[in-house]
């Protein structure tokens, strides 16, 4: 009795792979070895790539930090909110003319992409530090100078006092006075003995001034108005003064006679 073969076990493999890659070929083999891994990589890269990563980075949720540089912490922190965004202080400074509490420095940076969550560090503004004017009477104007300079503050004008019982070109009082506290930074200005009040003044400009003027503030200055010579110049007004006989600054004694030459017209 014959045994007839099934029509399954008769039908021939007429498949597309099997067309292009007839079984125990030597090309089925390198497919089935390596081109078949090697597509299932590709797939799996990028579903990875596209499917899997942006899930996990949010890529492409992005967006660009704000500025919050010279706002105050406290109105930063509605926007910093809304942003789903948190913050963090990692220092303060004193910075003259910032109030306390305003942003002196972010990072990232504003323009920056960042993503909802991401942690803002500030650097904030711890106000103006104030600085105690130290004691600096008896100094001279050096010391002084220097001693304010470690304390954060300035030399400003030098005024001239005169007296007979203090030591000469020592420093009497500052003002603001000694113990007052002002912004770190600020001019303190200085009293300075000159030496005795009774033996030289100095001389003041009073070019360009009206004679009676000049006159006035020569004798205020402890001097005597001397010869006056006229001297044609259309250039200016009649009687003023075109050139003094000592020059400005010029330590003088008391009562010196101070020559002076004047316009006139004529």
């Amino acid at each position: 009795m014959n045994i007839q073969a099934s029509r399954l076990s008769n039908k021939k493999n007429n498949s597309f792979y099997s067309n292009i890659f007839p079984e125990g070929s030597t090309s089925r083999k390198i497919m089935s070895y390596g081109g078949i891994p090697f597509i299932l990589l590709l797939i799996l890269y990028f579903v990875l790539n596209s499917i899997v990563m942006p899930i996990i980075t949010r890529h492409g949720e992005e967006f660009t930090l704000p500025d919050y540089t010279d706002l105050k912490l406290i109105d930063a922190q509605i926007g910093i909110s809304d942003l789903n965004l948190a913050y963090e202080i990692s220092s303060e400074e004193y910075s003259p003319g910032m109030e306390k509490g305003v942003i002196l420095a972010q990072f990232p940076i504003a323009g920056t992409d960042v993503k909802e969550g991401r942690t803002i560090k500030f650097v904030t503004s711890l106000g103006q530090k104030n600085i105690t004017i130290p004691n600096l009477s008896g100094l001279s104007v050096r010391q002084a100078m220097l001693n304010l300079e470690t304390s954060g503050l300035l030399l400003g004008e030098i005024a001239w006092a005169f007296s007979d019982t203090l030591p000469e070109k020592v420093v009497v009082f500052s003002y603001p006075n000694e113990g007052v506290e002002i912004p770190m930074g600020t001019t303190v200005n200085l009293m300075v003995n000159r030496g005795r009040a009774s033996n030289f003044t100095f001389m003041p400009k009073v070019v360009g001034m009206t004679l009676d003027d000049a006159s006035t503030l020569i004798e205020d200055k402890v001097l005597k108005v001397g010869i006056v010579t006229y001297r044609t110049d259309e250039n200016y007004l009649p009687e003023t003064v075109l050139e003094q006989s000592e020059a400005e600054g010029t330590e003088l004694d008391i009562r010196t006679e101070i020559d002076l030459v004047v316009s006139t017209t004529e």
